[in-house]
This record gives C-alpha cells, structure tokens and sequence, in this order.
C-alpha cells in the first residue's frame, strides 16, 4: 500500500510473448476466432519486502538488474522478450550515501519429485546451484536525475558487484532430453564441481547537457567434471575466462529538439566455430567451420568456454545481433546514433532517430565466413509520442553483410537484409 513499509509485488504479464495470429482455432484457412492460450496469463515475479530501522528486506522471486544493464537486466523495457528473475532473499542498508547489498538466491534446485498436496520434495539437495553476491553502489532513480537535471547539477552513480555461484553434484538426466525417459535414482547422480565468480564494475555521470554511461564484467568459472553421463567421466575440467564492456554517450539535454551520441561495445571471444550465442542442451557436439552457432566446447580437444554474452535484453541493433546470432558475444561493435524532434503539437511529439552499427567478429574462427568484417547495419525510426502515454513507432533495418557472414565452405554469399516493425504503446 502507498506509504506502507510493509509490501507483496506481483507481476502478471498478459499474452507474454504471444504471435499475432499464432492461436488460430481450427484449420487455418476456416478459423474465425483465437483460442485463449494456456499460458494466457504468467506470473513472472512474486515477492514480499519491508523496511525496518535497519534496512531493507525482501525475498521471493524478484526482477534483477545492474548498471546499464549489459549482463544483469530485467526486462523492464517495452520492448524486452526476457529480463533476469531470481528466487532470492536480499537485504539492503543504506550508509554513507551508499547503498550496500546482499543476496542469497536458489538459482536451481536439484531433481524434484511430487507428493501428496502439490508439493514437491528435492531428493538431492547437493544438486541444487545456489548463488552468493555482494554489492555497493551510489544509485539515484529517474526522478532524483530529472530533479538535479533541473538545478543544473551533476549527478555521478556507480557500483561494484561481486557474485560467485557453486554446484556439487548434478542430476542431468532430470532436465537433459532424452528419447527414452529413465528412472531417476542414485545412479543418475554425477560429480560436478562447478564454481564460477563474476565481478561488475559500472558508472554513470549525467549532465543536464550530456551523459555518460560505462560497464565492464569480468567472470572466472571451473567445472571439475562436465560430463553429462552417469559413470562417464571426462579426464580434465572445463575452464572458463571471460569479459566484455560497454560505452554509451549521449549529448543534448532531455527534451531538447536534437540530441546524438556514440556508443561501443566488446564481448571476449572463443576460438571455436561459431558464436555460441545460444549453448544447446542437447550435449557436445565437434563445431565445424561455417556454423553460426555452436558449442564453444568440445573435448577431448577444447576444454574452454571464453565467449562472454552480453544480455539478450540490452539491445544494440534490430538484426545481427538481436535476430541471427542473438545478442552481443565475441564481437566487437561501434554505434554513433542522433535523434531529431520534427514536429511539437503541444501533448505530443513526432521525432524521428537513425543508429548506425558497424560490428566485427572478434575471434576470426567463429564467424561462419572466418573473417572479421560482419557488417554495417543501417536503423532508423519515426516515433509519435503523446503525453497520456499512447505512442506508435515505426521501425526499419537495413544489414549490409560482411565478409564474416559468407560461407566459403558451402559457396554461400550473405544477401542484404531488411525489417521493418511497428509498436503501438499504451501505457498507463
């Protein structure tokens, strides 16, 4: 309740990710209506907080989010698909003009098997994955920068977040697909001794004139035994070291008729074929030349797993990397954007904006043409925006391949590649 200290939050997203037309009833061609799908209605977060003379607490599964958003990102925007949500219980207290964090989340729980009354028991607990992270920052919200904006100060934020994450054991065959279900026993059970570490690094200086947003990662990771097969067992662990970094710059105050600004960013990268943008679970298979995606290990020759992924969510263009490969990793990009107000009614605004990103492959064997180049993508928009919160957008991408995009191997010459989307907002 507003002005409590006591609160439960809920979030129910409504059609969540649903195609239009995807639904049809019946035969396609003689459908006249949609079905209601059976996920109509997804309750993607749920938690309980208050704020006592010592601070914050909160637990449930809660939106996560840090920085600028390039590795832990909820969701939040109009127009995000996934966002982060962690079972976790957190405390917060506030020292210093600092913010200080702390939080233990069940980021997986070991084989469950159903009982009597809907519950479910963990019969391994030492599969489950549980992670640890800590943090300080300076941190103010939208409305504390638009307050400062006003009386022409400057307002720096930052923070640093260190999180480590451990698992003992596994049971693979609970989550694996497999074309014939087995029991799930004792026997099922492998060693795993994962252990991984990340630190995070952001911060972000705004002007009422400019801003300037930077975020860097770092993470360290070991499993003793990655082998997915009960009595098989691989001869050495797998090993991980990977780190990526963003710029984002913005000139021209907020409102202001014109405003431009050059973003960048790198994702470390891994010598195996293919970006490894969407890791399969279907186990490890030798990469070949030419893939776009594919496992960047596979013993018993490659025993690395270096390829940092930016999050889906923090987008950057409309088609390499959100559409082919699926987000930033292994690559390299650069963004000088501009965005110009035409016309003012009063309660509303038409404006239009252009992003150009030019990318490149970082490791040469992972793009599919084994080349650097992967091209130039042209984006532009033209967005009417009123004040009770109606807005249309009307998006275009153009991608101009390069040479990283070809497929020497089967004689396959990436074509240019167009999209043209529209939003309607209604936000209330």
């Amino acid at each position: 309740a507003p002005g409590s200290i006591v609160a439960v939050k809920v979030r129910v997203d409504v059609l969540d990710n649903l195609a239009i037309g995807g639904s049809a009833d019946g035969i396609p061609g003689g459908s006249i209506t949609q079905r209601v799908p059976e996920s109509a209605f997804r309750i993607k977060r749920a938690y309980g907080e208050v704020i006592t003379p010592i601070g914050y607490f909160g637990a449930g599964r809660m939106g996560h989010d840090w920085g600028l958003g390039m590795m832990g990102n909820s969701g939040d925007c109009a127009d995000c698909d996934s966002g982060d949500a962690a079972d976790r219980v957190a405390y917060v207290t506030a020292a210093l003009d600092h913010l200080f964090v702390g939080a233990y989340d069940f980021s997986s729980t070991g084989h469950l098997i159903p009982l009597e009354g809907s519950r479910q028991v963990d019969v391994e607990p030492a599969a489950g994955v549980r992670s640890m992270s800590f943090a300080i920052l300076r941190w103010r919200d939208d409305a504390a920068r638009r307050r400062r904006n006003r009386a022409g100060k400057l307002t720096p934020e930052y923070g640093v977040y260190v999180g480590h994450r451990w698992q003992n054991k596994d049971v693979p065959a609970s989550y694996l697909p497999l074309d014939n279900p087995v029991e799930i026993d004792a026997a099922q059970v492998v060693d795993r001794g994962l252990r991984a570490w990340v630190v995070d690094g952001y911060f972000q200086l705004t002007h009422p004139w400019f801003r300037l947003g930077l975020e860097g990662a770092f993470v360290d990771a070991r499993i003793e035994q990655a082998s997915t097969i009960p009595g098989m067992l691989l001869p050495q662990p797998v090993l991980s070291r990977q780190w990526g970094g963003v710029v984002e710059t913005e000139l021209g105050a907020p409102g202001h008729w014109f405003t431009t600004g050059f973003d960048a960013g790198v994702a470390s990268g891994d010598p195996a074929p293919g970006f490894g943008a969407q890791p399969a679970l279907q186990g490890l298979y030798q990469p070949e030349a030419g893939d776009i995606n594919g496992p960047q290990v596979a013993p018993p020759g490659d025993w690395r797993v270096d390829n940092f992924r930016f999050h889906p969510d923090y987008r950057v263009d409309r088609i390499l990397f959100r559409e082919l490969i699926g987000t930033v990793t292994d690559a390299m990009y650069v963004r000088p954007h501009v965005s110009a107000q035409l016309l003012d009614f009063g309660n509303a605004r038409l404006k239009t904006d252009l992003a150009v990103i030019a990318s490149w492959a970082l490791t040469q064997t992972s793009a599919p043409g084994e080349e650097h180049p992967l091209g130039v993508e042209f984006d532009p928009s033209l967005v009417y925006h009123r004040d009770d919160g109606f807005a249309a957008m009307i998006e275009y991408a153009a991608l101009l391949p390069g040479k990283g995009l070809d497929n020497p191997d089967l004689g396959l010459k990436a074509t240019p590649a167009q999209l043209v989307r529209l939003h309607l907002a209604y936000g209330f």
